[in-house]
């Protein structure tokens, strides 16, 4: 019993430092929405949905790049409160380490759940914005189960609650951390490249401080920091 409250505290502490790290970043991006909206910008893989984020900039500079890093971590947003009810839990397994966990995210990681969701997510957009906005910001909403797909360890119902005992998803990819970790660290710099060439081009407003340069290396400190906390099971 003690053990697994020892777990317990250890998975909490991993949550917090990855928010503080995640909070840091959209605060310090969500001012330079100035580059976006003066324009019209054993874990879980924030690394790599950072990176699917910075990337999709590039599809319609109008999107405030604070509005995509939210919508890349909404799931993980709404799990957090469910967490810290004890409603979804984690795992972590024998051993611990980068991915050595089962996540038991029954609602907001069921497809159905992340599909409701990401609709939720991007019709707040589209009411916000306009459909093209709507319909980005929904998919990279939707882009965070696509991603835990790739490395869950089989732990992702498709209805709530797993309901109908259907079989859980997930191909598990965090089994090979030689491949998982490259190929996180790989899908964010190209994510974070496509924003900086796309902020680049459309500059940002004249007398502002923050730069497209200065937004990139912040992402790029944050991805860091998250991967580095990952790798090292931190």
């Amino acid at each position: 019993m003690q053990n697994a409250d020892s777990d317990s505290e250890v998975t909490r502490g991993r949550v917090s430092a990855e928010l503080c790290a995640v909070h840091w970043c959209l605060w310090v991006v969500g001012q330079p929405a100035v580059v976006a909206t003066t324009t019209a910008p054993g874990t879980r893989v924030i690394t790599g949905h950072y990176g699917v984020a910075a990337g999709a900039k590039s599809l319609d500079h109008r999107a405030p790049l604070w509005s995509l890093m939210l919508a890349t971590q909404w799931l993980d947003v709404v799990f957090i409160p469910l967490f810290l009810l004890g409603i979804e839990t984690i795992e972590t397994l024998p051993g611990g380490g980068y991915g050595s966990v089962v996540i038991h995210a029954d609602y907001t990681h069921s497809l159905l759940g992340a599909l409701v969701l990401s609709a939720a997510f991007g019709a707040v957009a589209w009411w916000r914005w306009d459909r093209r906005l709507g319909l980005l910001l929904g998919g990279v909403a939707f882009s965070h189960w696509v991603l835990d797909l790739i490395v869950h360890r089989g732990d992702m119902p498709i209805l709530p609650a797993n309901a109908g005992d259907l079989p859980l998803l997930g191909f598990g990819l965090w089994r090979m951390p030689i491949v998982s970790i490259p190929l996180e660290a790989a899908l964010f710099l190209g994510g974070v490249f496509l924003y900086w060439r796309a902020a680049k081009k459309v500059g940002s407003r004249p007398g502002r401080r923050v730069t497209p340069t200065l937004v990139t290396a912040v992402l790029l400190a944050s991805g860091a920091l998250v991967l580095a906390l990952d790798v090292l099971g931190i």
